[in-house]
């Protein structure tokens, strides 16, 4: 069978390919960069990705201090730089960098790359009593180095609608993007926010979007969502997280998906080689949403959206 992508098209014109299938947090993350912790486990995992066929999404941020592992694998594939998507992220409240200007030049010079292809910011929680700017300042840098070329898509992430609508009544160029944390036990991170997202043109990205397969209670064999995902794995011959992948990618959102094990990362890349019924994308959905809310990050800020973080 011979290879198929798929990609989302951004209000730009930009496109993205449909899956990031290496997110470079996570169990890469580093709460200081050294020598000593630089991790060449990684460094592998980037360059068996770039071995794969089409264009390859990977999922950084400058909080994640891996861009010194990402400048490496660029550094020694040889796949073109025009097949690899790079997604990083300026983190405000870890006070890494001043500003995003002078963060994703620092990442830039890191990875060795003359552009990203999407640059976000990682949180909303920004003003000018910490660390000393407000959001719409920030999103005007965001603006500049857009036009500069330096990242061909511009977004935010852990967004809620109130902080995006602040952008748009300043912004010359609206987001492309909101990444969020999104599975089928949490259909919303924050009240509204997909729904608000898809009916402004604004892309919708999912991390950890198979918590419900890393979370998965002892009694899974007995319960509904679980009993389908795995007659769905058994009818396509794909992997569970394959049917969850292709579920995040069927709401027309891109999942973020990471691992340590090779095939898993291949499998992330090849999930386009099914495709599951509207019925079926339905059922997902509508099993997940019966499922109390499964949040694995921002949980002091955004847990008292619980309530309504499982409406479609």
């Amino acid at each position: 069978m011979s290879f198929h992508q798929e990609f989302f098209t951004l209000n730009n014109g930009e496109k993205i390919p449909g899956v990031a299938i290496l997110g470079t947090g996570t169990a890469w993350y580093k709460s200081e960069e050294t020598a000593e912790n630089f991790s060449n486990t990684l460094v592998d995992q980037l360059k068996f990705a770039f071995t794969l066929p089409g264009i390859v999404h990977i999922d950084a941020a400058e909080c994640y201090r891996t861009h010194g592992e990402l400048g490496k694998a660029l550094k020694d594939s040889k796949k073109p730089r025009d097949e690899i998507f790079i997604t990083d992220k300026y983190s405000c409240q870890h006070e890494i960098s001043e500003n995003p200007v002078k963060a994703l030049d620092a990442a830039l010079n890191k990875i060795g790359a003359e552009y990203v292809d999407l640059f976000l910011i990682h949180t909303p929680w920004i003003s000018r009593e910490e660390p000393g700017f407000t959001l719409e300042e920030v999103w005007k840098q965001m603006e500049q180095l857009y036009k500069e070329g330096k990242t061909k898509s511009i977004g935010v992430s852990n967004f809620r609608t109130e902080d995006i609508e602040r952008i748009l009544k300043v912004a010359e160029v609206k987001p492309q993007v909101n990444q969020i944390e999104f599975n089928a036990f949490l259909q919303n991170q924050t009240p509204g926010i997909v729904k608000y997202c898809q009916k402004n043109d604004i892309q919708l990205e999912a991390y950890s979007p198979l918590a419900p397969l890393q979370r998965e209670p002892r009694n899974s064999p007995e319960l509904p969502f679980y009993q389908l995902i795995s007659y769905l794995a058994q009818k396509y011959e794909k992997t569970e997280a394959q049917i969850l992948l292709r579920w995040v990618n069927a709401r027309h959102i891109v999942p973020v998906s990471t691992s340590s094990n090779p095939q898993r990362i291949k499998d992330a890349q090849n999930v386009f080689s099914f495709e599951l019924t509207v019925q079926e994308v339905e059922k997902i959905t509508q099993l997940g949403l019966e499922h109390k809310p499964l949040r694995l990050y921002m949980k002091s800020a955004y847990d008292k959206y619980n309530s309504d973080s499982q409406k479609a």
